[in-house]
């Protein structure tokens, strides 16, 4: 008998369920997989993998957020995510390292965007996060932000509107700008 607790809960995107554990699933920052291939060092998310119909994964703290295709339905996923993780979790290290691109790219950003992030950081990220996802600001010039969803968020109806709108009034307000807009990078 596993000793692994689960919890299912919807996010603000249709497509998205958190598998919420009683153990953590990454000990520190997050990973998100949008293939089988990114996910080939971590065993638990390339397992989920090969459940039909997962299109995304995303791990943090002690929830791993899965995305799916529109096609195929919760009621054939969910139980399948679930003896998953029961089955594999106990064999996870919640430990494992990821290498981070996102990191040193911050690094390099100008001061100005290296600001929003740490405004993001504050405000916007923990709740995207939670809900599997995550924003990247990828530029500012002429008081517009052009950033990019990552994880749930990416297809989540909300991000084009609620979200953005609330990104938008905190940077006015933190940044003391009125003028600031956000977009939405065009996926090619």
């Amino acid at each position: 008998m596993s000793d692994i607790h689960l919890t299912v809960q919807p996010t603000p995107n249709p497509n998205a369920l958190k598998f919420i554990l009683n153990k953590k699933v990454k000990e520190e920052g997050n990973s998100s997989y949008r293939s089988p291939l990114e996910s080939t060092e971590n065993p638990l998310a390339s397992a989920l993998f090969t459940i039909r119909g997962v299109d995304q994964i995303h791990f943090f703290d002690n929830v791993i957020t899965i995305t799916k295709f529109g096609y195929e339905e919760w009621d054939n996923i969910e139980p399948l995510v679930s003896e998953c993780i029961q089955e594999k979790m106990p064999n996870h290290n919640p430990n494992y390292f990821d290498p981070d691109p996102a990191a040193e790219r911050r690094r390099k950003l100008p001061k100005e965007v290296q600001e929003i992030e740490e405004i993001l950081d504050r405000t916007i990220r923990p709740g995207l996060q939670g809900d599997g996802g995550d924003i990247e600001c990828l530029s500012f010039e002429d008081n517009v932000l052009i950033v990019k969803y990552q994880g749930a968020c990416g297809t989540c109806p909300s991000s084009t509107t609620g979200t953005l709108e609330a990104i938008k009034g905190i940077l006015r307000d933190e940044m003391n700008n009125p003028e600031i807009d956000v977009y939405i990078a065009p996926e090619y």
